[in-house]
């Protein structure tokens, strides 16, 4: 899932549970609260996955400067 599908499931969900609210429909509020959710998990689960991949790509960098040392 990328960034734009989890900040659209927020909004939609948030426009989704407001709409149930106003009209009094649960089941329109419980679904916006769920895809809100959904929406804030995903985009929780994209920082995390970034941050990984920028650490790793920060230890591979370092390693590469431990073992391409010139052994002059």
């Amino acid at each position: 899932m990328n960034d734009a599908q989890s900040a659209f499931d927020k909004a939609a969900g948030k426009a989704k549970e407001a709409g149930g609210k106003v009209t009094g429909n649960d089941e329109m509020a419980a679904e916006g609260t769920t895809q809100n959710a959904k929406g804030k998990v995903e985009g929780a689960l994209n920082e995390a996955k970034d941050k990984v991949a920028d650490t790793v790509n920060g230890v591979k960098e370092g390693l590469k400067g431990v073992f391409n040392k010139d052994e002059s």
